[in-house]
């Protein structure tokens, strides 16, 4: 399979295999006007396998969605075919509205604009905790 290389924008690399979906889907890519290229398990010999995702154009993208997701991912930037930033990611301290807490008695299941926010409590085992209850995601 041959997918071009883009000239600006951004590739997420190395993303663990399986895990490329829900990347894409969280960042809600399917809303871009730009051409989104979803690979899935590429060969690597680094990793064995890997998924990509190339984004052609500069866009915003959640850098601490991705490192919630897969924390071992890359992010590089691409501008003139060159890439100017290459971006190594680890999980995110704070998550806000990504995960949502389980436990009924949570003021966020009675105060629906409260925002869901969750912390990392253990960055080892990456298990987030609510704010509120310290019920754990």
């Amino acid at each position: 399979m041959n997918i071009d290389s883009i000239a600006n924008g951004i590739v997420i690399d190395h993303i663990t295999a399986g895990r490329g979906r829900m990347l894409y889907d969280l960042l809600k890519l399917d809303e871009l006007d730009q051409s989104v290229a979803f690979i899935k398990n590429v060969t690597s010999s680094k990793m064995g396998r890997k998924d990509i995702i190339k984004i052609d154009g500069i866009t915003d993208v959640d850098f601490d969605l991705i490192g919630y997701v897969d924390p071992e991912a890359t992010v590089n930037i691409i501008k003139d075919t060159v890439i100017i930033e290459k971006k190594k990611l680890s999980p995110p301290k704070k998550l806000t509205n990504v995960l949502f807490c389980k436990n009924p008695r949570c003021i966020t299941t009675i105060e629906q604009e409260i925002d869901h926010v969750f912390v990392l409590s253990n960055e080892k085992e990456k298990e987030y905790r609510c704010i509120y209850c310290e019920t754990k995601a």
